[in-house]
């Protein structure tokens, strides 16, 4: 770089070389950018770049990244000039090396222009018209607006391109409007286009040599970037949400927003703050499509969002991680990748099966099962079949081509690591001859590793639990889980009803708590109405019982009362042994709350106020679970009562049932369920 001083009276930098394309457009751009900085005098280089020199070559089928970049380039890295302005979205990805943005300045318009003939809008055309445009995106929208366009590839200069509709070789032009705006020509502007058009359009970006801090000083002020948030990509792992790394649960908390995919239940994600948007694609059914996920993510870390992009395993394994990957950061964005356990690790690990062995397999291979004609299958090692559900006949099929002996055992593992996991013993042969219709998500493991897994020896039988609620609590000690929630918890979509006994709120003597939901909801509510803790100086607080408590201490708060029995029954009791009388209580809790607590609490004298801070619903597209095998089925509230026979009906009848409580208990007796078959939750759990 050429000395590059600063003058310390008149503060006035100079000797800067800035290189440029020749077109009045880029001279243009460059006098904006340093109209920013009239403290720094700098001397302009021109050089027509190679797209400038052929401008045969169609923009619109052109694969050449740096067009019109690699001659301005070329000038910084031999030292012919210290920086480069240029139209943002005509930078390569990546940078050669050597060369970094060091500042890229807001967009005054984002927006397509229509120039034609007359001022014509495009509507107003005559039929089939000629309409010149440089890029493919343009292309698309154009003919999703007018299927009858003739699409021409036009090249130039914005004069040129101006002149090509003046004289009839085209009827119409599609450029930047910003580009016309700069360049005087308002005028020309039949129409703007509502279309979507690229994130970077009508961006400046200077590039300079990489590590030089005192242009970056210079230059970061103006930098947009310095607004941007970020991206974190982060793998949840195969399903069990103990399998989330530490520093994944981190960044959850920090997050913004968060976009999701088919990975875990929704109440995993009810404990985190940010706004979530679901993005998940199952094999046919895209809640949304890739190219709208990517705008998404961009345009949320664009506005400042510090945003989690939470994918199921691993993000850079058969999950689109290197897509999304590319698209932010060709776009400027900065994104970083925390990693997950990846489904077929999970598998090898929860069967007891070594993907490698030294005396078997001395290699993996991860495979998309989607597709696999055109996949290159080793002939040996071991074989992991991502997705592959649905093909399991064709992948036994072309392994067997592959050279693979027809008996190599095949292990087929569904929903690794979640509770309602199963597992699958067959050969490549029986796949074939017995083919059988297997839910997805599936990991399908073929190889000599698979005749490896062995029976635990202290494979007892144990019982299987059917949990209901929304909490599988302690019986993962007593056998096999299957959670299959039957009620979903959801936020309230405005909390302003609370107000008045926030304002009010000095005048209450108690705050009960009945749920760990109705706490977090309750301080979601006083977060939402800009209140804190504070709020309950001088309230005492009652827990129901122990998981209530729990939730409390995570908020700093120790309960004035608890009772022993865990129960509406059992507090009301208490608060009539502790005299707690002619007292005004308030009881947050779900829109389906029972009237028992606050009828007993006014029956001894109290003033009770209710007021519902969350909704206790069915949820929608459950899948209903088969009563084959399974010993219990686990209700922790009268609602999973009522929405567990709403789904199954008389389907379970000789199982048993194990209820939390005595109105849940009281709920389940309504269904004429005989007395043998209930068990008291505390009962069990001093039995088993």
């Amino acid at each position: 770089m050429a000395p590059f001083k600063v003058n310390s009276s008149a503060k006035s930098h100079f000797g800067l070389r800035v290189a440029t394309r020749t077109s009045n457009l880029a001279l243009r751009q460059v006098s904006e950018v340093f109209s920013q900085f009239p403290e720094i005098t700098y001397e302009m280089i021109p050089i027509q770049s190679y797209g400038d020199k052929h401008k045969y070559i169609s923009l619109i089928n052109n694969n050449i990244q740096d067009l019109f970049t690699r001659e301005l380039d070329e000038a910084q890295l031999n030292g012919k000039a210290d920086i480069a302005v240029h139209s943002a979205k005509d930078l390569p990805y990546p940078l050669p090396d050597g060369l970094e943005i060091i500042a890229l300045f807001a967009a005054f318009d984002k927006t397509d222009a229509v120039v034609s003939r007359e001022n014509k809008k495009l509507s107003e055309l005559s039929v089939n018209p000629r309409i010149g445009t440089s890029s493919l995106l343009r292309k698309s929208e154009l003919l999703k607006v007018r299927n009858d366009i003739e699409i021409i590839s036009v090249r130039g200069t914005i004069e040129e391109r101006i002149q090509q509709v003046d004289n009839g070789y085209v009827d119409a032009i599609i450029v930047a409007t910003c580009a016309l705006k700069r360049l005087n020509f308002e005028n020309r502007i039949a129409e703007i286009l509502p279309f979507e058009t690229h994130p970077l359009q009508g961006h400046l970006a200077l590039v300079a040599k990489t590590g030089n801090k005192q242009l970056k000083n210079i230059f970061s002020q103006k930098d947009i970037r310095c607004k941007y948030g970020k991206v974190w990509m982060v793998g949840f792992g195969p399903g069990d949400p103990d399998l989330l790394t530490i520093k994944g649960q981190k960044i959850l908390k920090t997050a913004e927003i968060i976009f999701y995919d088919d990975l875990l239940n929704k109440e995993f994600l009810t404990k985190f703050k940010a706004k979530k948007v679901y993005v998940g694609k199952r094999k046919g059914n895209h809640s949304i499509e890739q190219d709208e996920i990517n705008s998404q993510l961009y345009y949320a870390a664009v506005s400042g969002k510090t945003v989690v992009r939470l994918k199921g395993g691993d993000p850079m394994i058969f999950a689109h991680g290197g897509e999304e990957i590319e698209y932010l950061s060709r776009h400027l964005v900065k994104v970083e990748i925390i990693p997950g356990i990846t489904a077929a690790l999970a598998a090898a690990a929860y069967t007891k099966i070594p993907l490698t062995h030294r005396k078997i397999s001395s290699s993996v291979t991860f495979i998309t099962g989607h597709s696999i004609s055109n996949i290159k299958i080793p002939s040996s090692g071991t074989l992991v079949f991502y997705m592959g559900a649905s093909n399991l006949y064709e992948i036994a099929q072309e392994v067997i081509k592959k050279g693979w002996q027809a008996d190599t055992p095949v292990l087929l593992v569904y929903n690794v690591s979640c509770t309602d996991q199963q597992q699958f013993n067959t050969t490549l042969q029986s796949a074939i001859d017995n083919p059988k219709n297997y839910k997805t998500p599936l990991i399908i493991i073929i190889g000599n590793v698979v005749s490896m897994k062995r029976q635990p020896s202290e494979n007892i039988a144990k019982p299987v639990f059917l949990i209901t609620g929304t909490d599988p609590g302690k019986f993962n000690r007593s056998g096999k889980i299957i959670y299959s929630p039957v009620i979903e918890i959801k936020p309230l979509s405005d909390y302003k009803l609370l107000l008045p006994i926030i304002e009010d709120f000095k005048s209450f003597d108690w705050l009960i708590f009945t749920s760990r939901y109705a706490i977090k909801y309750f301080f979601t509510a006083l977060t939402e109405l800009r209140k804190d803790v504070r709020l309950l100086g001088g309230v005492k607080i009652a827990s129901i019982g122990n998981t209530t408590t729990s939730e409390l201490k995570n908020y700093g708060i120790i309960p004035d009362l608890q009772p022993a029995d865990e129960s509406s029954e059992g507090l009301i009791k208490l608060c009539r042994e502790k005299g707690i009388k002619e007292q005004k209580i308030f009881v947050p809790r779900s829109n389906i709350g029972l009237p028992i607590l606050p009828e007993g609490l006014e029956k001894i004298g109290n003033k009770v106020v209710t007021l519902s801070i969350y909704e206790n619903v069915l949820p929608e597209n459950i899948k209903p679970v088969k009563p084959v095998d399974i010993d219990f089925v686990v209700f922790s509230s009268p609602s999973c009562v009522d929405n567990f026979f709403k789904i199954y009906g008389k389907t379970f009848n000789e199982e048993k049932f194990i209820v939390q409580g005595n109105e849940t208990y009281k709920r389940l007796i309504n269904y004429n369920i005989p007395d043998a078959q209930i068990l008291r939750k505390e009962k069990y759990e001093t039995i088993s």
